[in-house]
């Protein structure tokens, strides 16, 4: 027996609210109501019954669906202690009955169905577990309660799992809780007495729920899980489950918090909880380990329900079985826990809105996305009627073909059509998502010549293989891995390299998964192990910057260094405490750095541009640490005395281009203001105020965390050097660098750059620094004192044929006398460039010495910044390998390292020359 006409399946897109034009559209329902009392009897004999029991309830509830519900919501919170249970039942039969209805009439979308029945859910678990707690309390039984507390439960609060805390339960459905309560209310003994309370009221909580009476049932609980549910009671500490989840919680655990949501009780204690959990739930790292543990999970469930085999409609499972709900929800739970740890935008629990952002970040194709959210919408839908016909929580087609004709009455079809449609869904779901949980098998590994054998035998002995897991991984990992490095054109020196770079791995498991479910990172890898093996053990100690490769954005244009501040500022913030902000900082820093390294070894950048972009990413750091570093002073000491502190980048950091392994030259210049002391718990005398400042932010950059060293820090160039404060007035500053500073000084002051602290205070020490630098200069004794420095450099730092840095006419060299260009020239610029221009400028350079010492800069920076991303030392052609000598000449433009160790020669000779020259000439008389 079929439905009426008017009564009809009514498909369409996730939609959680439809305006009224919609609404206007739906069929008349009172009809549809009489229909199914006249004749549906046969086909919902569950919904037939409800109709009747409700008949006088029902013409009312039809006329406004939102506001029949609003007002069984707002019942059932007002209900007396002794009218609770079959309060609950009446109001599950109502809400049930309106859902069905509004569902068949297509009043009611799938998600507003599924909301209503999760609504209800959360008001009954609340009104049952506040009735059976405030029980507890009045009698005495909770230490500390009083009346006040029983709305909020006393502490105890319910969490939402699965479908339900998506709010997205079936017609059907049971519901998965877990009852904790908070600890933090209670002492000692105190503690021990509310436990045993709550246990006696979660238990009848959930009978109140879930025990069948006359009245029927309100909803079936299952509070299994829980962490260890053979051992723990049905509701225990907050605290404990932390501990659990910290120490041994599993994928599937992660998983199923993905759908968290604290539903009743103390919600505001059951958010602090699951906020809480979020390192568990969300790795730091991208997690593709979570593939193949999901995958495994898929397999067990399978084989203990007895589902794998070829597809068969009769008796088929739409949620656990082939091609079903589950899979869709694993395809994108596990996507989530691949990504959501770096990025928040994923931690959705509902499923179709996860795959459209997962869609919108790149993680899923948009296509799929579309297709397997439509096919959820469509499996559900099935799902629910299959559930209407009884009231059964079953997700199994069914087996007779009378049956399969009630389904398909009550899905608006008829039977032939339904069951091809539900194949075809079915069929697609699982291609569409067997591949990513099971790949294809490896195909072998290519024989070795004996010396590569010799190599990767020792590789089980590494650490980052000695897991069952890892070795599992790197065995399906290792053919392509061999196979690509025989396609190189050194395949055992890049074989080496690659042992080099195992070697130092502490783990393997995550790093594996990543490059089994990314074949493009393997490219990238053997290129960096093979090319650059500084950058190599980089990578072995900080994996996790591979992240960045796949989280997006890694190819992007670079966003300068405003752009990066504002970011890890936002991230620091995010951090919580000061401890993770120094982690964060330095994830965030080695996650930047290595991009720059990448980009630059794939000649996406020249020399010139990564010199900028490490200088940006160090500016970032500094002034995105520095108001942390204030703040947690601040906690002891009280907040910094006058206007502040400012930290004035010198040195390579003041000039704008640092390479991959610099340092950073800073002083820190404050201004008291006249306030002699802070004011705060341990209040300090001014200047040893911003003397420990500034010894505490020298810490937060160079303190070795959990996550390493950020930068070193020299801080020699702040007036009198070594024997100077750590902290320098600004008063005292000034005077220095006016009476006493040496020519060298204000030579190295032309790189200082304000990079961070008060910006008052920051501006005018630029000022300060700019009218030095312009004022009347003593010609004669600067070029006399700049010969003197070129001697004391060569004679302390000779160099090498290979060292751009040191020796006559190589870097240092060339800083020296642009520093001396633009303190004679009265220019503020920094840059080396900016200042070999200055002097053009004003005349002391001639044209063709400026262009000469600035293309021989060039090279130098070239080869002293690949030597940097390279060696992380001097540069060694040999040392490099066959792949950082193509490097060098890659980026140099050089057809042999003979031609280009000519060249390095000839232009430190020419350069040295000009220098000379440009020194000695005589000083324009006035």
């Amino acid at each position: 027996m079929s439905f009426d006409s008017r009564i009809t399946r009514c498909p369409r897109a996730y939609e959680p609210e439809r305006g009224a034009e919609a609404r206007d559209a739906v069929p008349d329902l009172s009809g549809a109501v009489a229909e199914l009392i006249e004749g549906a009897a046969g086909s919902a004999p569950y919904l037939h019954g409800l109709i009747l029991k409700e008949a006088d309830w029902l013409p009312e509830a039809l006329d406004d669906p939102e506001a029949a519900l609003a007002a069984e919501i707002a019942r059932i919170e007002a209900l007396p202690f002794d009218r609770i249970n079959p309060g609950l039942r009446q109001a599950k039969r109502r809400v049930a009955l309106l859902a069905a209805l509004c569902d068949l009439g297509g009043v009611w979308g799938l998600f507003e169905v599924t909301g209503a029945l999760s609504l209800l859910a959360d008001r009954a678990t609340h009104v049952a577990l506040r009735a059976h707690v405030g029980r507890e309390i009045t009698r005495g039984k909770i230490p500390g309660q009083t009346e006040a507390d029983i709305e909020s439960c006393g502490g105890v609060f319910a969490l939402a799992m699965g479908k339900h805390g998506a709010g997205e339960l079936n017609y059907s459905s049971d519901i998965d809780l877990i009852c904790l309560f908070d600890e933090s209310r209670f002492d000692g003994i105190d503690r021990m007495e509310a436990r045993a309370g709550f246990i006696r009221a979660t238990r009848k909580a959930m009978a109140s729920l879930s025990d069948l009476t006359g009245d029927g049932y309100v909803f079936r609980t299952d509070l299994r899980l829980r962490p260890d549910p053979s051992v723990t009671p049905v509701c225990f500490a907050m605290e404990a489950a932390e501990r659990y989840y910290e120490s041994v919680g599993r994928t599937w655990e992660r998983a199923a918090y993905i759908k968290a949501r604290a539903c009743a009780g103390d919600t505001a204690a059951g958010e602090r909880f699951l906020e809480h959990l979020t390192p568990f739930v969300w790795r730091k790292h991208l997690d593709f380990n979570a593939i193949r543990e999901t995958h495994e999970m898929r397999l067990k469930i399978r084989a203990h329900k007895g589902l794998g085999g070829a597809l068969t409609l009769e008796g088929h499972n739409m949620k656990l079985g082939y091609g079903g709900i589950r899979e869709i929800e694993f395809f994108a739970q596990t996507r989530q826990l691949i990504a959501g740890g770096r990025d928040p935008d994923l931690r959705l629990r509902e499923t179709v809105p996860a795959l459209g952002k997962l869609a919108e970040k790149g993680w899923v194709e948009a296509e799929v996305a579309e297709t397997l959210s439509a096919d959820y919408i469509a499996h559900r839908e099935v799902e629910h009627r299959l559930q209407m016909l009884r009231d059964q929580q079953t997700h199994s087609l069914p087996t007779a073909p009378e049956e399969f004709d009630r389904l398909a009455a009550l899905m608006g079809t008829d039977t032939e059509t339904m069951r091809a449609e539900i194949a075809q869904r079915c069929e697609r779901v699982n291609a569409l998502t067997e591949d990513f949980f099971a790949p294809a098998d490896a195909a072998p590994a290519p024989e070795l010549p004996p010396e590569q054998a010799e190599i990767t035998a020792r590789w089980s002995t590494y650490p980052c293989l000695r897991t069952a897991r890892a070795q599992e991984i790197f065995g399906r990992l290792k053919p392509e891995l061999l196979s690509r490095i025989q396609n190189l054109d050194k395949p055992t020196e890049a074989l080496t390299h690659l042992d080099g770079f195992l070697k130092g791995l502490p783990a393997g498991v995550q790093l594996f998964a990543l490059f089994e479910a990314n074949p493009q990172l393997i490219d990238l890898i053997l290129d960096i192990v093979s090319t650059a093996p500084h950058l190599a053990r980089h990578l072995s100690r900080n994996a996790g910057v591979l992240d960045a490769v796949i989280g997006g954005g890694f190819f992007a244009p670079w966003p300068g260094r405003a752009a990066l501040t504002v970011e890890l500022a936002t991230h620091l913030e995010e951090a919580g405490d000061y401890e993770r902000q120094l982690d964060t900082c330095r994830r965030w820093a080695k996650e930047w750095h290595f991009r720059v390294g990448v980009h630059q070894l794939r000649d996406l950048i020249t020399a010139d541009e990564a010199g900028s972009q490490y200088c940006d990413i160090a500016a970032a750091c500094v002034a995105a640490l520095y108001p942390q570093v204030v703040a947690e002073f601040s906690c002891k000491h009280g907040p910094p005395p006058g206007r502040g502190a400012m930290v004035l980048g010198m040195g390579s950091l003041g000039a704008g281009r640092l390479t991959a392994a610099s340092d950073l030259d800073m002083i820190v210049i404050y201004d008291a203001a006249g306030v002699d002391a802070s004011e705060g718990r341990r209040p300090l005398p001014s200047r040893t105020y911003y003397a420990r400042f500034t010894q505490a932010l020298i810490t937060a950059m160079t303190a070795q965390t959990a996550e390493g060293r950020l930068y070193e820090v020299d801080m020699r160039l702040r007036p009198s050097g070594k024997q100077g404060p750590v902290a320098t007035s600004f008063e005292s500053f000034q005077s220095y660098q006016l009476n006493e500073a040496w020519v060298w000084e204000h030579l190295a002051l032309t790189r200082g750059q304000a990079v961070a602290g008060d910006a008052g205070l920051m501006a005018d020490v630029e000022r300060f620094r700019a009218t030095l630098i312009s004022g009347a200069q003593d010609e004669a004794r600067i070029r006399q004192e700049t010969r003197e420095m070129r001697a004391r450099l060569a004679q302390a730092k000779p160099g090498g044929p290979w060292d751009p840095k040191n020796g006559a006419g190589r870097m240092m060299d060339i800083e020296l006398l642009a520093e001396s260009a633009a303190l004679l020239a009265g220019s503020a610029a920094q840059d080396i460039y900016a200042q070999l221009g200055s002097g053009g400028e004003s005349g002391w350079l001639t044209r063709d010495e400026q262009m000469l010492l600035t293309e021989t800069y060039r090279l130098m920076w070239r080869l002293q910044s690949a030597a940097r991303l390279l060696t992380g030392e001097k540069l060694d052609p040999q040392a490099v390998g066959a792949g950082g000598r193509a490097f060098l000449l890659r980026s140099n433009g050089a057809v042999s390292m003979e031609a280009l160790s000519e060249e390095l020669r000839q232009r430190a000779e020419s350069a040295a020359q000009v220098i000379a020259t440009v020194l000695e000439r005589p000083a324009p008389t006035a």
